[in-house]
């Protein structure tokens, strides 16, 4: 079965133009990679759960808060290079994420040491205009970028 999870694009406009909340996943695998390697705030769907709890539930386990309040829309869906499918909403507003704190998981860390480790899900999550976000963002995820509203 293929793997299908939600999340949520945050966006403000200022005044030096838009800016998106993305966020760099934690753990060993991701430690140096940077562009290309940022994504949406996302999780994974469990099964008949709709598609926007599934994205204010990650967003709460990913950032430390509550999705702000507005309304969401619809960025629509892309399918990553690995296959999984990554349904998108896009929320405008301003967060202060300087306090933010992710949940976090265990894995066997180095391989094989038989040691288990913990690390953060997100490891950090930052504001960054269109054009950075582009650099930074997994490829696949560029659509969710054009279909904000004033892109």
């Amino acid at each position: 079965m293929v793997a299908r999870s939600a999340g949520i694009l945050l966006y403000r406009v200022g005044a030096d133009g838009p800016d998106v909340l993305i966020a760099h996943p934690g753990g060993p695998f991701w430690a140096r990679k940077d562009d290309g390697a940022w994504s949406i705030v996302k999780g994974l769907i469990t099964d008949g759960e709709d598609p926007w709890t599934t994205a204010k539930r990650e967003f709460c386990e990913e950032v430390g808060v509550d999705v702000p309040a507005g309304e969401h829309i619809d960025l629509g869906t892309v399918t990553q290079r690995g296959g999984k499918i990554v349904i998108a909403f896009g929320v405008e507003a301003d967060l202060d994420v300087s306090n933010a704190v992710s949940n976090t998981f265990e894995i066997e860390w180095p391989p094989k040491s038989g040691r288990m480790q913990s690390f953060p899900e997100v490891d950090r999550i930052e504001w960054f205009s269109l054009a950075q976000a582009r650099t930074k963002l997994l490829p696949a995820q560029h659509p969710f970028l054009d279909a904000l509203p004033f892109s």
